[in-house]
């Protein structure tokens, strides 16, 4: 049946309720409850707490209603408000003697479990005069959600009825989602035979998926007697989280009857991977073959659209948003920002970055990125400024963002105020903002205060930092500093992270732009001594595809 779109003013809601009411043969309940269930259903807890409130106030205390009033309070649990109001009504039900009815008393236990209050969960369950399985799984859920998975285990093992197949995904589940995949095995391999079904299945091969076990999660679905499709989505995305995107496509290929969620999986391995070549053909075989893409594919699209640059494609599903009525919600709505940020529309970018009316960190670090990738300087130290001013926290990202516009746009001072700010934001700063700085110091040709921050840094250099003031040291010709950063690369050869070669090259073209043609010589001969070989240049227009696989779309 399809749903009424209901206004959120609980005085417009009320005046429909009543003009429900009157044809209905039920003044009350059936009512209220149509709306409420809606509420719940659109994701407005909020508003069927203020609906309630409402209802209330008109001196009407409806039974039928107090469990899904409890619901969304659970829902809204992320409030403070949200368990008091809880409390609140969890008191009435006592003043109106119904707190011992087995629906109210499993909602109650549920509602206290999703606000991590334990304590007043079990004395509920404690209290219940009588229980059935409904509330002994609400109470185990509650403890393993909350990560108390003894007690929750001691709990199941002092079941006095039959556990049903919800017990069993309930206990899978919650080791599994602990990361304790081997006693969620014990428990799979202990239940009925009569309860086990497709998804006690599912539950244990996700596991198995979440927690990078990807071999006993293949073992698992192998075995199984049918299959759905959240599996095999579970499957797909299990191996594009490890990066083998190969064999994520060909648990797609298998798929019998595909869905949208399939087609997602697939789409957004690919983009999450950097083959956004193979996502946007995915999508295009998506729709040849008639699904339609719903808020998670555009996402995954407009991603990969923002990794390639294809700001004319980026328009098109922007386009195809607004003229399917599309919901641009938070993810939509960033995804576009970021597309256009990185694609070099600005202005197109920040327009929607001022629509969006409940800004995440993300939104801004979007905004943040794109003035740094196209050396707006200016503007991030701008928009940084107003993250500030409105008590927006930054995050590793957003210095990360900040420093790297700096560094393009020569902003020195600016820079390393941005630097000196995150301790105080509480954020260590991370290896990639020492090489931001080291880059910004190096470019602005403080090559001395570059070298000094490289010592002083609290973590090991990589070739990264190193190439970085190597790469000033060219710039500028300051043969002082390079003998002492030559001194360091050398002789800390054998310690270099990531094994790369490039420093030894930089070097070699630093001694040969000077004159130092012996040094040069030198140089490359050891390279040559020690098997190095130089990497050919590549073209940056054209993609190197021999670099990496091609998959077949």
């Amino acid at each position: 049946m399809r749903r009424t779109k209901l206004p959120q003013n609980p005085q417009q809601a009320i005046r429909i309720v009543e003009n429900i009411a009157k044809t209905s043969s039920n003044q009350n309940q059936p009512s209220w409850s149509f709306i409420i269930r809606n509420h719940l259903s659109e994701g407005n807890p909020d508003q069927v707490l203020s609906l309630h409130t409402q209802i209330r106030q008109q001196g009407l205390y409806i039974l039928g209603l107090v469990p899904l009033i409890f619901k969304a309070c659970a829902s809204a649990s992320a409030s403070a408000s949200a368990q008091t109001y809880g409390k609140s009504l969890h008191a009435e039900s006592i003043k109106f003697g119904v707190s011992a009815d087995l629906h109210i008393s499993s909602s109650l236990i549920s509602m206290y479990s999703r606000c991590s209050n334990l304590i007043d969960s079990r004395k509920v369950f404690d209290e219940m005069p009588e229980r059935n399985v409904v509330a002994w799984n609400a109470m185990i859920g509650g403890y393993l959600k909350n990560g108390d998975r003894e007690s929750a285990l001691n709990l199941f093992e002092k079941m006095p009825m039959g556990r049903n197949s919800v017990t069993w995904i309930e206990m899978i589940d919650g080791f599994a989602k602990s990361g304790d995949t081997l006693r969620a095995r014990q428990l799979f391999d202990r239940v009925p035979l009569e309860l086990s079904n497709v998804v006690t299945w599912t539950v244990m091969v996700d596991g198995y998926n979440a927690n990078g076990e990807l071999e006993a999660a293949r073992e698992i679905f192998e075995m199984m007697p049918e299959r759905n499709y959240f599996v095999w989505s579970s499957m797909i995305s299990g191996f594009c989280k490890r990066g083998d995107v190969k064999e994520a496509r060909e648990f797609f290929d298998r798929i019998p009857v595909r869905n949208s969620v399939n087609w997602n999986s697939m789409i957004s391995g690919y983009a999450q991977n950097g083959f956004c070549e193979e996502a946007l053909a995915m999508f295009r075989k998506m729709q040849n073959e008639g699904f339609e893409p719903d808020e998670v594919t555009i996402t995954s699209v407009l991603s990969a659209c923002a990794q390639l640059g294809e700001l004319d494609v980026g328009k098109e599903i922007h386009y195809r948003i607004k003229t399917k009525g599309m919901k641009a919600n938070q993810f939509v709505s960033n995804a576009l920002l970021d597309m256009y940020a990185k694609c070099g529309d600005l202005g197109q970018a920040r327009l929607i970055f001022e629509r969006i009316s409940h800004r995440k960190t993300a939104c801004w670090n979007s905004m943040l990125s794109g003035f740094a990738i196209h050396g707006k300087c200016r503007e991030a130290l701008e928009f940084f400024k107003r993250m500030e001013e409105l008590n927006e926290m930054p995050d590793a990202i957003t210095f990360l963002s900040v420093l790297s516009a700096c560094s393009h746009g020569g902003c020195v001072d600016e820079g390393l105020e941005i630097f000196s700010k995150m301790e105080t934001y509480g954020i260590l700063a991370s290896i990639k903002h020492y090489g931001c700085l080291v880059d910004l110091l190096g470019r602005a040709g403080r090559l001395k205060e570059a070298f000094g921050l490289v010592k002083r840094m609290p973590m090991k250099p990589n070739d990264v930092v190193w190439g970085a003031l190597l790469g000033a040291c060219k710039i500028h010709v300051d043969n002082n500093v390079l003998e002492q950063v030559m001194q360091e690369v050398v002789g800390t050869d054998n310690d270099l992270d990531s094994g790369d070669n490039s420093h030894h090259v930089l070097l070699s073209n630093i001694y040969a732009a000077s004159d130092r043609w012996e040094k040069a010589e030198k140089m490359r001969m050891a390279m040559v001594n020690k098997g190095f070989q130089k990497i050919p240049g590549l073209s940056s227009i054209i993609p190197n595809h021999t670099e990496r696989q091609v998959l077949p779309v």
